[in-house]
């Protein structure tokens, strides 16, 4: 399996692409801020061709691009319920201050194509299964893509698991926005994070990716699920 990724033009923002190998369909994840030149890029190094947007949350700066970049391949916007409103007004979500950054406004066009995403049905994109787990807690609609390892030279490859803001590398995503609950973070950390194989690759919203046995082993969130909650990210 081909997974790249890179960084969004501001906070730091993880966008993924996914597809079985080099020259065949991908799916992109989570399109932040700025980065359609870069997409493109890799697009075009490694020969891909997009056949959907899948979103892990409603947050701006996970979506920011997704409608210039549905737009521009023709493929479809995948969210799920929950945070179906943030795709139509993400200001909603945002923090004062973030509102502040924007001005208080901002000039936004929801895709063409949206479809929601249902936990009960793995998808079948680009040539690749995915489940859907819903994972509420940062905002009401957060979820959590897996993909199976894909065998290369009959060597059996671990699970993937792209986490947006549920985890991150010793930590984990802020509860405190519009939406977030951190009752629901605690129970989505324990039936969805803490329930994955060890060795699960992790593709992190923010920041580096790690895997679920190092999270286990580390994270502090992971080790005791009554402490305080943090305030990172957007």
């Amino acid at each position: 399996m081909l997974v790249r990724g890179f960084p969004a033009a501001a906070f730091d923002t993880n966008c993924w692409v996914v597809a079985p190998a080099a020259g065949q369909e991908c799916v992109v994840i989570d399109p932040g801020i700025g980065v359609e030149a870069a997409l493109d890029e890799v697009l075009r190094k490694d020969n891909l061709r997009p056949v959907a947007v899948l979103l892990t949350h409603g947050h701006l700066d996970h979506t920011f691009s997704v409608t210039p970049v549905c737009g521009a391949k023709g493929i479809s916007a995948w969210i799920h319920p929950g945070d179906r409103e943030l795709l139509a007004d993400p200001m909603k979500g945002l923090s004062p201050e973030s509102r502040t950054m924007f001005g208080g406004r901002l000039e936004w066009t929801e895709p063409d194509d949206v479809v929601l995403l249902d936990p009960a049905q793995p998808l079948e994109l680009a040539g690749l299964r995915f489940a859907v787990d819903f994972a509420p807690g940062h905002t009401p609609g957060s979820v959590v893509f897996r993909t199976p390892g894909v065998d290369v030279g009959g060597e059996a490859a671990p699970p993937v698991m792209f986490s947006g803001d549920v985890l991150f590398a010793g930590s984990i995503g802020r509860t405190d926005l519009p939406g977030g609950s951190w009752e629901q973070m605690q129970d989505s950390l324990a039936r969805v994070v803490l329930t994955a194989p060890d060795e699960t690759v992790v593709h992190c919203g923010h920041g580096s990716s790690t895997t679920i046995g190092r999270e286990r082993a580390a994270n502090p969130f992971l080790q005791d699920l009554a402490m305080a909650p943090p305030s990172r990210g957007l």
